[in-house]
């Protein structure tokens, strides 16, 4: 029976913490009485006297069935006798008395989870015996925030509700999952323990259970590494108990072992010294390397509970490779962007300066002084272009014109112009399979992808005394293609491989090289564009490209190219005979009225002078607006528009869209350092539309232009 909070206090030791923990049923249930139990045994004598000449039974069997009663009346009496004894909170402990027998104020003991374990005669007077604190409305609220940080070691407040009203508690841990609630009122100076209380704390704290001596359940089944560790520094503490996990992660962790030994040694050193500066806590995870595999990157979480470290250890190396893969990806796409923007603006310089060697070589013929010093210029400006090339192949941005290639013609061929470049310190090797397919592919692209794989493996057998460099065409399957390291593969695909037997590639550098301008070669001998380009080539082919190699034993690069399979109109194409005609001499002068809209003032000026000089009425405009003035105002007289694409302001595409309606069935033709498919998709539903790709010379800019007029005409 619950006491009302006015009534005077039981004995402290009806809720020692000892008695609550054993009882089998509820906390708080009533004791033996003797008066309920004698009452008890009356009532079963006189039931069966009242029941005797009901049945008339003689006076043995009435002896028997009084000896039955009693014998009943005997076996409640021991049911509550026993009953009283397991209920019964037995004696407290001494050290839990001592504790709160020491306070002034209304104290209790109580576990994680609200329950008391045992209270002060104040606490009962005031709070009545409740088994548990308040678990319901407000202070609910303020208990769990005060009893979690409690279990981190703090002393917190909390508000406790009763019949009486509302009590300011303080909340203070003292011992093994045990804190210690006190109705303390608003003063702050009681939030310490007072001196008397302190003297028989240490008495109570050896009374407490020891730290656990092994893992819960969860962690001994959880499919990560957990160790529970014995020592103040986890890193040197030995290892209680492990789960089976542990081993798998970091190859160990058996009993005994020293848990710091499966980290790696520097990656130890770091991981303490961020904990120390967190004061022995952690707010997020440490990344550690294992001490058996460096490259194996694991986090490692820490807590303290019950004075003994858990630790949990779990493996993220393949996450940290998908990490590692996407910041690659992100830098190589915005190195691409770097580059195509780069060589946007170099095609527009190199325009300007082919435009201008076309007008002075006008002026200075074949055997005039000047003549071999502006061929000069012409060369090395085409070094340049084919520079802007590299870039542009590497950021996916280059003009791509796209044919139906024979895999097998396309290598044999092309292995003709590959033992020219070889040394003959090299040896050239090919391997053709069979039913080599066909694919659609830019052949000058292609062809730079392979030779450069060549040349990169020509220099790398050089470099170790000669050897010799493998190229091999097949037809492989999609299960092939997987196996040789194109995960990804749908369908068949078309294999060129590009291997060799040098020394192969160093495994740290091997995430590296196809990164622009990363190069192993010593300065002046590689640009590091050689497989950056071949990347960007095979990319924007819609193909893959993977590398093998193994330190020793050389290195071979695969590229997969989709199988295209011909459609009827192709296959009746490739029938028809070919007819050779034999060229018209070309006039490259005509008539008509051009807009001419160009932002780079250098290409613009000279295109127009130039176009001019072949006869034709040029319009120019710098900008996307200006042009569509002069569209507007030119309305109905215009033969062509050339506009470059990429404009400060208005764009080509979108100058076009606003501008059709004065151009009416007028063509119109783009001129861009970029590839048509990254701006083709802005021109869907539009008509009379070409392309023309920068750097471009006065002769192809004119033949472009007769050959538009002439098609419009």
């Amino acid at each position: 029976m619950n006491d009302s909070p006015g009534a005077p206090a039981r004995p402290q030791q009806e809720f020692s913490a000892t008695a609550m923990a054993k009882s089998p049923i509820s906390e708080g249930a009533a004791r033996f009485d003797p008066v309920v139990a004698a009452a008890a045994v009356f009532f079963i004598l006189a039931v069966g006297f009242a029941a005797a000449p009901a049945i008339n039974a003689g006076p043995a069997t009435l002896a028997g069935l009084l000896l039955l009663i009693g014998l009943a009346g005997v076996a409640c009496l021991g049911l509550f006798a026993l009953r009283g004894v397991a209920e019964a909170p037995g004696e407290a402990e001494p050290a839990a008395d001592r504790l709160l027998e020491a306070l002034p104020e209304p104290a209790a003991l109580a576990a994680a989870d609200g329950r008391i374990h045992a209270v002060n005669a104040a606490w009962r007077k005031l709070m009545g015996a409740a088994p548990r604190l308040p678990k319901h409305g407000a202070s609910a609220t303020s208990l769990f925030a005060a009893l979690a940080a409690a279990r981190r070691g703090e002393t917190a407040r909390a508000s406790l509700r009763n019949s009486t009203g509302e009590h300011a508690a303080v909340i203070s841990p003292v011992g093994a999952r045990r804190f210690l609630v006190r109705l303390a009122g608003e003063r702050t100076d009681q939030l310490a323990l007072p001196t008397g209380a302190l003297e028989v704390l240490n008495a109570f704290n050896a009374a407490t259970p020891p730290p656990p001596k092994m893992l819960d359940a969860f962690a001994a089944a959880s499919p990560f590494g957990a160790a529970l560790l014995d020592g103040d520094d986890p890193f040197t503490a030995t290892i209680i108990e492990a789960n089976p996990a542990l081993s798998a992660v970091a190859g160990g962790g058996g009993h005994g072992a020293v848990f710091g030994d499966l980290i790696e040694p520097s990656s130890r050193a770091d991981a303490a010294q961020r904990l120390t500066a967190g004061g022995g806590r952690t707010a997020s995870a440490l990344e550690v390397r294992l001490a058996q595999d460096p490259t194996r990157i694991a986090h490692l979480y820490l807590s303290k509970t019950d004075g003994r470290w858990v630790a949990y250890l779990v493996d993220v190396s393949d996450q940290k490779q998908i990490e590692l893969q996407l910041a690659q990806s992100q830098k190589m796409q915005a190195i691409g962007q770097l580059a195509g923007g780069v060589a946007h603006d170099f095609n527009n310089l190199l325009t300007a300066i082919f435009m201008q060697l076309d007008v002075l070589a006008s002026r200075h013929p074949l055997g005039d002084p000047s003549y071999e010093g502006l061929n000069e210029i012409r060369q090395t400006s085409a070094r340049a272009a084919d520079l802007v090339r590299k870039l542009l192949a590497f950021s996916r941005k280059q003009t791509v014109q796209r044919e139906t290639l024979d895999l097998g013609e396309l290598i044999s061929e092309f292995e003709v112009l590959l033992r020219r470049v070889l040394y003959e310190d090299v040896k050239l090797e090919t391997e053709y399979g069979r039913e080599l397919p066909q694919v659609r592919a830019d052949r000058g692209q292609l062809e730079t992808a392979v030779m450069n794989l060549a040349v990169n493996a020509r220099d790398a057998v050089r470099a170790h005394g000669g050897g010799t460099v493998r190229i091999r065409t097949a037809r492989v399957t999609e299960a092939e293609a997987a196996a040789l390291g194109y995960a990804g593969a749908v369908g068949p695909q078309a294999l060129i491989e590009v291997s060799d037997d040098g020394p192969g590639i160093p495994p740290e550098v091997i995430d590296k090289i196809f990164d622009p301008f990363f190069t192993t070669k010593p300065v002046g001998e590689g640009t590091g564009l050689g497989l950056a380009t071949v990347y960007g080539i095979v990319k924007q082919s819609d193909g893959w490209i993977h590398v093998h190699s193994k330190p020793g034993e050389g290195a071979a690069f695969r590229i997969f190219l989709p199988v295209h399979i011909p459609t009827a109109s192709e296959l009746a194409a490739a029938a028809e005979p070919v007819k050779l005609t034999r060229p018209a001499a070309r006039d490259l002068s005509g008539a008509g009225r051009i807009l001419f809209v160009e932002d780079e003032d250098a290409v613009r000026g000279v295109a127009a002078k130039l176009l001019r000089a072949r006869g034709y009425e040029v319009i120019e405009a710098a900008s996307g607006e200006e042009a569509l003035e002069l569209a507007e105002e030119h309305a109905g007289t215009i033969d062509l528009m050339i506009s470059d694409v990429v404009m400060p302001g208005m764009q080509g595409p979108d100058l076009l869209k606003q501008a059709r309606q004065y151009l009416g069935e007028a063509p119109v033709m783009f001129i861009s350092g970029y590839a048509e498919a990254e701006f083709s998709n802005l021109l869907e539903g539009e008509r009379n539309i070409s392309f023309l790709p920068k750097p471009i010379d006065i002769k192809t800019l004119a033949e472009r232009v007769k050959l538009e007029l002439q098609k419009a005409a």
